[in-house]
């Protein structure tokens, strides 16, 4: 007789991430069932961004920065689930080619700026230079300091350009950030969350504050600000940042016109051929 299995054993057979309580269930106070209402709500209005976004040619580009496991892309993730990829774009680089680095530092980041209509998610940004770049010593100190030097300027320009530029930085406590780590350790589907470079971020906290408090002090500036997501919740991080996000979008309703599903055409002699199609075994 098999015996009761445990709730995560439930949820992995699901296919549910372990970190969050299944739909309908409460998790820090926030029922799954309000979540997900409230959630299709915010992506409801995402909608109506992207027609807004098509309408009148506007370019935005949202920045998503902040502590390794802080939930940047649990977040990223909601906000293009229901809209279009080609007009909401998350751009997730890679570490620089050998021609990459000598290029101007910026200049792998511009060439993935949005067109009109466009929104660009940038799921870690030019601000690796300020991050990870410093504290693993990717850069030396002089890199650092001109970087911090010169990025308001730069991020000015792209304002007075006529891009809307939103910045986001996560963070996490340490005792969720170990948590999550340990998670990931401990399930299979998260193990390629993890690299050498995270690891690194945990151990080196105190390195990393000190990185940040330092980014902040040059580039929170009254054009492009930050916005700080308080992430030990995954759910109201979601939603508090969507929501925010919303309210930064000078978005208007557009006229769209509704679509009525036309009748199919008749077969006109047509008799489906004794194919030998490969069918996918039906297990379940």
């Amino acid at each position: 007789m098999k015996g009761r299995e445990s709730k995560k054993q439930k949820a992995g057979r699901r296919g549910e991430s372990l970190d969050e309580a299944p739909p309908g269930q409460a998790k820090d106070g926030l029922n799954g069932k309000s979540y997900q209402k409230e959630l299709a709500r915010l992506q409801g209005e995402l909608v109506k961004v992207q027609l807004w976004l098509k309408h009148s040619g506007a370019k935005i580009i949202v920045v998503f920065e902040g502590r390794d496991a802080a939930g940047k892309g649990g977040v990223i993730r909601r906000i293009g689930e229901r809209v279009s990829p080609r007009v909401f774009r998350t751009v997730a680089l890679p570490a620089p080619s050998e021609r990459e680095k000598t290029q101007m530092y910026i200049q792998r980041y511009i060439e993935r700026f949005p067109a009109g209509g466009e929104l660009i998610l940038f799921d870690r940004s030019w601000y690796n230079r300020a991050g990870v770049d410093k504290v693993m010593g990717f850069c030396t100190e002089a890199e650092f300091e001109r970087f911090l030097q010169v990025c308001p300027r730069v991020e000015r320009g792209i304002v007075e350009s006529g891009i809307q530029l939103i910045k986001y930085w996560f963070e996490v406590s340490m005792d969720e950030q170990t948590k999550r780590f340990q998670d990931r350790i401990a399930d299979p589907r998260k193990i390629w969350k993890l690299s050498p470079m995270d690891l690194e971020s945990h151990r080196r906290w105190y390195d990393y504050s000190r990185a940040k408090d330092a980014m902040f002090a040059a580039t929170d500036t009254s054009w492009a600000p930050w916005y700080v997501v308080n992430g030990d919740d995954k759910r109201r991080a979601r939603l508090n940042c969507i929501t925010h996000l919303l309210s930064l979008i000078p978005y208007k309703d557009v006229p769209f016109e509704r679509m009525e599903l036309p009748k199919r055409q008749k077969p006109g002699g047509y008799v489906a051929p004794n194919y030998p199609y490969h069918h996918v075994p039906e297990r379940f």
